[in-house]
């Protein structure tokens, strides 16, 4: 196969030098027909991978820096991230399958665009579809947005209102700040795949733009409580990658 005709590649982020960690993750996905490859990120440059594999745990080499790196770069934003967590020494523990993430303050225009891209405003016209905003400040910007595109927004400002709202109400998408005052919004991610109604409902999650390094670090440990203690097989693993195809 020439260079030219090449699999576009997955990359396995937020390893640092620590490639021995990646043993599973990587087994997995090549087992999938998947081209992966551990990278940093330093190495974004003409090439943009398929998508990023990234650990988010609190043994990651800052890999919620690497996520606003990406998402805050009009170069790579549009990058699919699936996060996930590995223990210390590489199993497995948890995987959070957000349809994306934008990054705050909102790029309204960026925002209106990728959810068109995603075919996701096509039928705003024709039905009246309610988009879920979580969050303790309300995200007026977020809203405002998603008005314009012809939406019904209803907002939420805990995890556990989300969840009464969600599960009575009809939901077409839902945006969800990284933190909310009762939980973190993975958290969130994994109590709607609970419910039929919601398990399939596209989940954006918000962030701030900037964080500083104990906020990163903050987030990472946050994911702990989060994690199986046993580790994700083979088949459990790769379910998320065939539903984000």
């Amino acid at each position: 196969m020439s260079d030219s005709a090449k699999q576009p590649e997955l990359w396995l982020m937020g390893l640092g030098c620590e490639e021995e960690r990646s043993t599973a993750v990587l087994d997995y996905l090549r087992h999938a027909g998947y081209s992966v490859v551990c990278r940093g990120r330093d190495d974004f440059g003409d090439t943009k991978p398929l998508g990023v594999v990234l650990d988010v745990s609190p043994f990651s080499h800052d890999g919620w820096g690497i996520l606003l790196d990406i998402k805050n770069n009009p170069a790579t934003r549009d990058v699919p991230i699936l996060p996930v967590y590995l223990s210390q020494e590489g199993k497995i523990g948890g995987v959070f399958p957000a349809a994306g993430f934008f990054t705050l303050p909102i790029d309204t225009d960026y925002m209106m665009k990728k959810l068109t891209v995603l075919g996701l405003t096509d039928e705003a016209d024709t039905w009246d579809l309610q988009v879920m905003v979580i969050s303790k400040k309300g995200e007026e910007s977020v809203a405002k947005a998603i008005t314009s595109l012809g939406f019904e927004v209803v907002n939420a400002y805990t995890g556990k209102e989300a969840v009464a709202l969600a599960t009575t109400g009809r939901a077409y998408m839902i945006f969800c700040s990284v933190t909310l005052p009762d939980m973190h919004s993975f958290e969130l991610l994994e109590r709607f795949r609970l419910y039929p109604q919601v398990r399939n409902v596209p989940f954006f999650v918000l962030v701030k733009d900037a964080m500083k390094e104990g906020e990163r670090l903050a987030l990472s440990r946050q994911m702990d409580h989060l994690v199986r203690k046993k580790e994700l097989s083979r088949d459990e693993f790769l379910a998320y990658l065939r539903r984000r195809g």
